[in-house]
């Protein structure tokens, strides 16, 4: 895993990311050009090209990572060596109290929490299907991967590679005592028992391997054209009109100012205090790809002399443990009901906020500003 997340955000997929910001950035500047020559009102070109060219051109960017990381997934799973995995973690996992059955579930979480949540219907127990539901949110999805690239491109560009699989393995490791907790209070017991068929090893099949890059591709553009495409549309406007809908010269004069101020003090112990950074963790409730896409916005290209490196790192760590996005969250009210649902996003902010407060404090004393 440590190989392919060094091929995907060290080589492969960041040359193909960077091929494509170029392009983007090409296809943003002939737009604003043809804009102007055209005398499209001033309001309407900070629009097209504040708002979506740079909300949902950054994310775009980051397709190349995405189908990079789900390629090599998609080899493994399709050679037969999950199966290995899953049988190989059975006597870990018991462990935390699950079985290995439970594996099948957490790694398909590192692509997508729906899925993830949906896949541990095959497990024969209640109890290690609802533990598994609550531990799979704590597997990074590929909806975060922008954020912790946006943060390590700009403020950690040379050990991007071995920082996004710390970010990995943390989650991991933060999964591991919450259900060590959750064995000791919530479930008690031990899990059923594991049997499991293994298949044959086998060369993954190219037609398996294409149709998977193709629909996670496709959900990807989905996402990024539909909801993050809203959400920028959305955060844009709250940024540039005041409450009696006047343009504002200053965005701290904005209606989404005023609303995310009443959050901040929240985030001011973490060093997270500012307003764009709390409106960018709002907008993640929706798709977490929105967070990179409204910090564009906000913050126009001046993130290096406005956030410390020690805040980058901690913002990484609260996106990595935060709430999951409100399609995970509704999969979970479907699966286990409301109230497990609501549990989980206290949960999850709680264990974020201590997680974040945690990296801060000892970014300090070490003297990282």
């Amino acid at each position: 895993m440590l190989l392919v997340f060094y091929l995907t955000f060290n080589v492969i997929g960041a040359f193909f990311q960077n091929l494509l910001g170029i392009g983007i950035d090409y296809l943003a500047g002939i737009t604003e050009n043809a804009l102007i020559i055209a005398n499209v009102h001033p309001v309407l070109r900070s629009l097209i090209s504040d708002g979506i060219f740079a909300g949902v051109g950054s994310v775009l960017s980051f397709l190349p990572i995405i189908v990079c990381l789900f390629f090599f997934l998609s080899l493994l799973e399709d050679s037969g060596y999950i199966a290995r995995v899953a049988f190989f973690m059975d006597s870990l996992l018991r462990k935390i109290g699950l079985s290995g059955r439970s594996i099948v579930p957490m790694l398909i979480g590192f692509g997508c929490t729906v899925p993830a949540v949906m896949a541990t219907r095959t497990l024969p127990s209640e109890r290690d299907r609802r533990m598994t539901i609550l531990l799979t949110p704590f597997m990074s999805c590929t909806a975060k991967l922008p954020i912790y690239m946006f943060f390590v491109n700009i403020f950690f560009p040379q050990y991007s590679g071995l920082i996004v699989t710390a970010l990995y393995f943390l989650g991991i490791a933060v999964g591991i005592l919450v259900a060590f907790l959750f064995k000791k209070t919530l479930f008690q017991g031990e899990a059923v028992p594991f049997v499991l068929e293994l298949p044959n090893y086998r060369l993954p099949s190219a037609r398996n391997v294409v149709q998977l890059l193709w629909e996670k591709a496709k959900d990807f553009l989905h996402r990024a054209f539909t909801i993050i495409l809203l959400a920028t549309i959305v955060i844009w406007f709250l940024q540039t009109f005041d409450v009696r809908l006047n343009v504002v010269t200053d965005s701290q004069d904005s209606i989404l100012a005023a609303v995310a101020g009443l959050i901040a003090p929240v985030f001011k112990p973490l060093g997270l205090g500012d307003w764009r950074i709390c409106t960018s963790l709002i907008s993640g409730f929706m798709a977490k790809e929105s967070v990179v896409s409204t910090m564009e916005i906000l913050f126009a290209g001046e993130v290096t002399s406005l956030l410390t490196p020690l805040a980058a790192a901690t913002m990484m760590v609260f996106s990595l443990l935060y709430t999951p996005c409100v399609a995970a969250i509704a999969s979970v009210k479907r699966e286990l009901g409301g109230r497990w649902a609501v549990f989980v996003v206290i949960e999850q902010c709680a264990i974020a906020w201590v997680a974040a407060g945690l990296v801060h404090l000892i970014g300090l004393l070490i003297g990282i500003t």
